[in-house]
């Protein structure tokens, strides 16, 4: 696909609603780290409970994610919207110039509901994305310390926990995510995420939740290690955290 996409389209097309996606992860990423770490610093300044465990850590994760996923559902729509439009017949595709043109058309032509199609799905994804991958990070990252003694301060400890938290959310979150991705590209055909998910199991089988899982580890796997070695970062310098 990445060949094809290349040869045909140009080598630019594979940053098809690049100013979206970094919309995106402006508010939905920046809103859920930020509420988990917070929620978490709140519980170990007051109960002096240094680690807290994953019944404790899981609500918080929970959270967070449901709150990134409303925070951010305008954007992500948009980000399929452009991500997607290459693959339409040319008189249905909206040709939106960037994220800010994309979230206007949206708004004048479908009305403010439209910029938050998908949201139930985008809320379960955010929950699941979340708990996944940062209570999966912060769980591998004891266990590795603990168990393998491996050094909490080098990064090569954030990488192997990065990797198993990538590897983990991407497995739990493909479900919604193609759910998500279907809604949200529709042109509104008034099906909701229940009816989407029914109708694709009895057409296409229960793998088509994990269809696209390749492709989303490839995006998520080096975004989840690059946040979490930039978050390590941050805490080391008592930047913001």
């Amino acid at each position: 696909m990445l060949y094809r996409i290349i040869s045909q389209e140009g080598f630019f097309k594979i940053y098809s609603g690049l100013t979206a996606s970094l919309l995106r992860q402006a508010t939905y990423s920046t809103t859920r780290f930020g509420i988990y770490e917070a929620l978490k610093d709140y519980y170990i300044k007051h109960s002096h409970n240094q680690h807290p465990g994953t019944l404790v850590l899981l609500p918080m994760s929970m959270i967070s994610g449901a709150m990134g996923g409303l925070v951010g559902n305008p954007a992500d729509v948009v980000n399929i919207r452009m991500q997607n439009d290459s693959t339409l017949p040319i008189q249905q595709r909206r040709n939106y110039k960037n994220a800010f043109d994309g979230l206007y058309r949206v708004y004048k032509s479908e009305g403010l509901k439209s910029l938050f199609r998908g949201i139930s799905p985008n809320l379960v994804r955010g929950v699941l994305m979340t708990a996944s991958q940062v209570v999966t990070y912060d769980i591998a990252k004891g266990l590795l310390i603990d168990q393998v003694h491996m050094d909490p301060a080098k990064k090569s400890t954030h990488f192997s926990a990065s990797l198993i938290a990538g590897l983990v959310a991407t497995t739990v979150c493909s479900p919604a995510d193609v759910v998500k991705t279907r809604i949200m590209n529709s042109k509104g055909s008034g099906q909701g995420a229940w009816t989407i998910l029914q109708n694709a199991i009895k057409h296409e089988g229960v793998g088509f939740m994990f269809r696209g899982w390749l492709p989303a580890f490839i995006r998520l796997g080096p975004h989840t290690i690059v946040t979490f070695l930039v978050l390590e970062q941050l805490r080391n310098f008592r930047l913001g955290m």
